[in-house]
């Protein structure tokens, strides 16, 4: 396996449910600015960051989620996200801001100064589903210990 976190990378492929396949079809597409793929009745293919996404319909929002306690916030768990660049992660937060976007955790930085600085931003889906978006400030010390 070592070879192969050492290649580059490949897409993702991540399916989640959803309640309404058009409400979160808006929020995919228009709040978070993806582009769409191939659809149906029942589900939508998203372009997540070069990742596919699919937002499958079941009519039901997702269930209660579980949180940690990280930084003195309740982190949302589970949940997905990417990793972004640092200054798109800043004007993607300064979007999510003037759409209106509720924040489960406001963006901030975590380990100011220190070896793995990053910033990061917790919010929900329509549906209830959690996303992380994040950016280190030096993305090699994205695996650092």
């Amino acid at each position: 396996m070592n070879n192969l976190s050492k290649s580059s990378l490949s897409p993702f492929h991540l399916a989640i449910p959803v309640h309404d396949l058009n409400i979160c079809r808006i929020f995919y597409r228009d709040v978070l600015g993806l582009s769409e793929g191939r659809s149906s009745d029942q589900w939508v293919d998203f372009n997540f960051h070069g990742h596919q996404l699919v937002i499958h319909e079941t009519g039901e929002k997702t269930r209660e989620l579980n949180h940690n306690a990280v930084d003195g916030h309740a982190v949302p768990i589970p949940h997905f996200g990417i990793v972004l660049d640092w200054e798109l992660f800043h004007s993607f937060a300064t979007t999510l801001k003037e759409k209106n976007v509720t924040f489960v955790i406001e963006p901030y930085i975590r380990f100011e100064g220190e070896v793995g600085e990053q910033a990061t931003m917790f919010f929900y889906d329509p549906s209830g589903n959690a996303l992380e978006f994040k950016s280190f400030r030096d993305m090699n010390q994205l695996f650092a210990s």
